[in-house]
This record gives structure tokens, C-alpha cells and sequence, in this order.
């Protein structure tokens, strides 16, 4: 069974998109809706911008997005998956991908994530560490004996946990996870602690954009990062894109869900191919690949 993943934030780079927009008419099509869309041109940061550039939240999250959903929409009767997961922002890519979103509105919600989370960010000074070479309950544990707001917030593969919370608690965590002996505790930078209880503004925000927003029968299920489990009805997939924000993203649990339920190969839908190599960590025997578009003749 085909499983199709889009990575979140991060795998961005300068140039992304543009052999698309250069070699596909439906591609320049829906590159030029998006910059209508969203009042500024973002092809022209996502072709030719710096890194820099790209690193600011609310071009970051759009891009990503928009060169996972329009690579999928290239790759025309080749994209057919059993099953969808995508990690953080990579669950709306992943629900235009099986339609339960359209392109349109998919875009206009990741918008208004990115503006949300920008705001929550600069509520308070917080921030993220990804921790290494530790256990998983030993990393919850000492999150929960740290003074201050800090939660494991990525289950990114065995061994591979990222936390996220104050950055004075963040700062502490780090010295007890290495005393206890972890590999590399390592502050990331990023601009706030995303899946923590510190995004609640956001969440709020976001919730009433989502609930506004019609959402249809996907064609096949998607792994959400909240339940790690296979969803179809849309009531249910609202619920958890909103508890998003402020959950834990169970990547980890969603891929061992995903292989149980049957998943052969995973095709990493979207820039870069971080999610091909966690999936490698989670289980070395699943097959993996990267969506490649085909020049139109």
C-alpha cells in the first residue's frame, strides 16, 4: 500500500518550486492563484529569496505547503495513495492531497496558522530543543520535574524527541536530559514552542478559522499527528487539526500505525526528504521514495 507523507516546517530552501513553475502550466496556474490569495507575491521569495527570507513563519509554512500540494497535483493519475500523514504544518498539505480540503482553502488556513503562530510566539520568549540518544519516558519525565512550561512536543523516531516550552525551562531541561545522558540536547532555532500549551492563543485563533472552513470526505485516510491513528470523517479531522497546535505531534506512533495498517512505501511528497529518513529510523524494512515530477511533453 502506498503511503504518501509531507513534511512541516524546516525543509525549506531558496529556489523551491521553481522547476515546477517553469515546467508546468497547472503548476504556474496554482503558484499564480496563491500569490492572489495571499496578497503578496510568494513565488518570488520562495525562487529567489535568501534563507533568511524564507525562515520567517509566515512565508515558511505557505511554501512548504504550496510546493507539496502543487508537486501532488503535477503528478496527476501516478498519485494515488491508500493512506496520508504529514508532519506538523504537512497535515493541511496532506489533507488537500486526499480531499478533504480544497487547494484554496488549505492555503488560506495555513495562512492564518502562520500569522497565529507568529503571534503566540511573541506573547512570551519560548523555544525548542531536540534531544537525542534518550528514551522517550525518560525525556516526559524530566519535562514534567522541570520548573516552568516545557512538554515533549515531537516524537520524531526512537531516540528523537524534540521539546518545546520557556526558554528559561527549556534551558534547564537541557542540562538535566545530558546529565541523565542524553546524546545532544540541543536548543533549535526557532521562533517559539510549537505543540506546547504556550500556543493556546493560537489554537483558539486557528479554531475559528477551521471551523469556518468546509471540509469534505477525504478519499483515503489520514494518520493525524495528534491520534496517530487512520481518520476519515471530517467532524473528527477538524477536532484534532485544531488540538494540533498545542499536542504533541506522534510521528513515530503515526508511521508503526501506518505499516500495521499495511503501508509498503512511503513517498515523501514536498521539499527535502527528512520524513524518508525518520521513517528509516522508525522501521529500517520500510521501502521509501521521493515524488518526482515528470516534465509535461
Amino acid at each position: 500500500m502506498n503511503a504518501y507523507i509531507f513534511p512541516g516546517q524546516g525543509a525549506q530552501f531558496s529556489g523551491m518550486g521553481l522547476d515546477l513553475y517553469e515546467n508546468s502550466p497547472l503548476a504556474q496556474e496554482l503558484f499564480e492563484k496563491a500569490n492572489d490569495i495571499l496578497g503578496f507575491n510568494i513565488t518570488d521569495i520562495m525562487f529567489e529569496g535568501s534563507a533568511e527570507d524564507l525562515k520567517e513563519t509566515k512565508v515558511t509554512q505557505p511554501a512548504i505547503f504550496l510546493h507539496s500540494v502543487i508537486l501532488a497535483k503535477t503528478l496527476g493519475d501516478s498519485f494515488k495513495p491508500d493512506m496520508v500523514a504529514g508532519h506538523s504544518l504537512g497535515e493541511f498539505s496532506a489533507l488537500v492531497a486526499n480531499g478533504a480540503l480544497t487547494f484554496e482553502d488549505g492555503l488560506k488556513l495555513v495562512s492564518q496558522r502562520a500569522m497565529a503562530m507568529q503571534k503566540a510566539c511573541e506573547l512570551q520568549p519560548s523555544t525548542m530543543a531536540a534531544v537525542l540518544g534518550l528514551d522517550d519516558d525518560v525525556v516526559e519525565k524530566i519535562c514534567a520535574t522541570t520548573e516552568g512550561v516545557v512538554v515533549a512536543a515531537n516524537y520524531n523516531c526512537p531516540g528523537q524527541l524534540v521539546i518545546s516550552g520557556e526558554v528559561d525551562a527549556i534551558n534547564l531541561a537541557c542540562e538535566s536530559l545530558k546529565a541523565e545522558g542524553a546524546r545532544r540536547a540541543l536548543v533549535l532555532p526557532v521562533g517559539g514552542a510549537f505543540h506546547s500549551p504556550l500556543m493556546e492563543p493560537a489554537r483558539e485563533e486557528l479554531a475559528a478559522a477551521i471551523e469556518n472552513t468546509t471540509f469534505s470526505k477525504p478519499n483515503c485516510p489520514i494518520y493525524q499527528n495528534v491520534t496517530a491513528s487512520a481518520i476519515t470523517d471530517e467532524t473528527e479531522i477538524k477536532a484534532n487539526l485544531i488540538s494540533q497546535l498545542t499536542a504533541p505531534v506522534k510521528w513515530t506512533q503515526s508511521v508503526q500505525q501506518m505499516i500495521v495498517d499495511g503501508a509498503t512505501l512511503f513517498t515523501e511528497v514536498g521539499p527535502g526528504n527528512v520524513l524518508q529518513g525518520l521513517v528509516k529510523k522508525i522501521n529500517r524494512e520500510a521501502q521509501t521514495a521521493s515524488a518526482t515530477f515528470e516534465k509535461e511533453a
